[in-house]
């Protein structure tokens, strides 16, 4: 087995959450990689096929290509999975001596993974919503855009055109190694562009990696309005208040702004057990100890997203309607009936990566923004949430990745391009694994949508250089 002890940038203007070297394959045992990989490929496929609507070829050609070092080489040597189409239910063998490892698919909740070990008696144990309407996934109206560009086809301005065309057939302008699969511009009032790659629709879902962490923070914004939460109080862990626990002190926004001084691996963003390895958020995020003190250093850290939601589970002091609330408050508010919001098999949201949902439905959180919490008259955010979001935390990333190129800054849960050129300084961006971005730019009323499958260790898509293409095709449009 080939191990890599550090990756690279998985794109340029991402590197921050990855600067340090990631723990290793050596840290673990080989069963437990082995174990790990498997679960990679049953979670994957479990979500590709029931919240995607892919193929076994799609998904082995999109998913489990250019991924993790860590397990790329053993996912390769894999047995196929079993696809249960009718229990929803996906099985991947990697041990003589040990069962499967699973992941199940429910409606809203998506896919969980049975932690490792589990048989497939231990589904019937994994959380459900109750009574609450599915949405049909296979359609999507367009609301709330009065206008539409053709899907694929020319926007009325040649020059916008270009640019998404450039983007979906891999112009190296946008980076060498990037693999796009579906771009959107969008105003409140009208879709200007949107294009695919083969095979992909406006209904066609994919995974946003840490763009769920924007997510997670309008999740937040919504129970901060509702009065069920307070950014600026400690965030009710309940595995933390034990008298003597220093954590304890740490607040709800020290998490959003990546700053709880928590250890967290030496890159943040590795959480296998929970990613990988059918752990729970609450026996793996909430176990770390400090090692700096509350909002004096910035590190970019899943687990700091974990306890945040972790948090909203504790204050809405039930499961079931904590498991409803982010549907029935947002994703389902604003129309976004493509999503999926995956939890672990205790029920805890893993929303610092697995959701799954489409282009459009991002453009819709970004609309959200646009009208700073606004939607269809009603408040959802509280006021001047997406000031919040978008003001620079104290403590902020490296201005550089070491070759010189120039980094985003942090707000809450959301990444800043103050500073860029062609871009106005208002602009911030939700930013995902493997190429996924979704920027939302106040000052033109606009939203820029981009999707893709980077390979890990290449060189990813440049958000600067195609939003500033787009922002100056639309200003020389008629």
């Amino acid at each position: 087995m080939r191990v890599r002890t550090s990756v690279k940038a998985l794109a340029a203007l991402a590197a921050a959450m990855l600067l340090a070297a990631p723990a290793g394959a050596s840290e673990k045992t080989e069963a437990t990689v082995r174990a790990y990989a498997a679960g990679y490929v049953a979670q994957f496929t479990c979500s590709a096929t029931f919240d995607g609507g892919k193929t076994p070829e799609q998904i082995r050609a999109q998913e489990l290509t250019g991924i993790y070092p860590m397990v790329s080489d053993i996912v390769r040597e894999l047995p196929a999975p079993d696809i249960d189409l009718e229990a929803t239910r996906v099985s991947v063998r990697y041990d003589a001596a040990m069962p499967p490892r699973i992941a199940v698919w429910r409606p809203h909740l998506g896919c969980a993974q049975l932690p490792v070990g589990a048989t497939v008696d231990a589904a019937r144990f994994l959380p459900r919503i109750d009574d609450l309407a599915a949405p049909d996934a296979a359609v999507d109206d367009g609301a709330p855009w009065r206008a539409h560009a053709p899907v694929n086809g020319p926007s009325g301005n040649p020059t916008l055109d270009a640019v998404l065309a450039a983007a979906i057939e891999g112009d190296p302008k946008y980076g060498a190694d990037a693999v796009t699969s579906a771009v959107l511009v969008a105003s409140p009032h009208a879709i200007l562009g949107e294009r695919y790659t083969d095979g992909f629709t406006p209904t066609t879902s994919q995974r946003t990696w840490s763009v769920a962490k924007s997510i997670a923070a309008t999740v937040i914004g919504v129970a901060v309005q509702r009065g069920i939460l307070d950014v600026k109080a400690p965030a009710p862990i309940p595995e933390w208040q034990r008298p003597a626990d220093p954590r304890k002190t740490i607040t709800l926004e020290n998490l959003l702004h990546m700053a709880s001084g928590l250890d967290s691996n030496l890159a943040g963003n590795r959480t296998d057990r929970v990613y990988m390895g059918g752990g729970l958020v609450t026996d793996t995020a909430t176990e770390r100890s400090l090692e700096a003190p509350p909002g004096t250093r910035w590190k970019y850290a899943n687990n700091d997203c974990l306890l945040a939601v972790r948090a909203l589970r504790a204050a809405t002091g039930n499961d079931q309607a904590y498991l409803r609330f982010p549907f029935e408050t947002l994703v389902y508010a604003i129309g976004m009936t493509h999503t999926k919001l995956e939890t672990d098999w205790g029920g805890n949201f893993i929303l610092s990566s697995q959701v799954w949902t489409t282009s459009r439905d991002l453009a819709r959180l970004g609309l959200l923004y646009l009208a700073d919490g606004v939607w269809n008259g009603g408040r959802i955010l509280p006021e001047g949430w997406r000031d919040y979001v978008s003001t620079p935390a104290p403590s902020q990333p490296p201005a550089a990745t070491t070759t010189g190129r120039r980094l985003p800054g942090y707000g809450a849960q959301w990444w800043l391009f103050k500073g860029y050129a062609g871009i106005p300084d208002d602009a911030f961006c939700a930013i995902g694994n493997r190429g996924q971005y979704l920027m939302v730019i106040p000052s033109r009323d606009l939203v820029i949508v981009r999707r893709g499958y980077d390979p890990a260790g290449g060189e990813g898509f440049r958000p600067d250089l195609f939003a500033a293409d787009v922002l100056a095709a639309l200003r020389n449009s008629p």
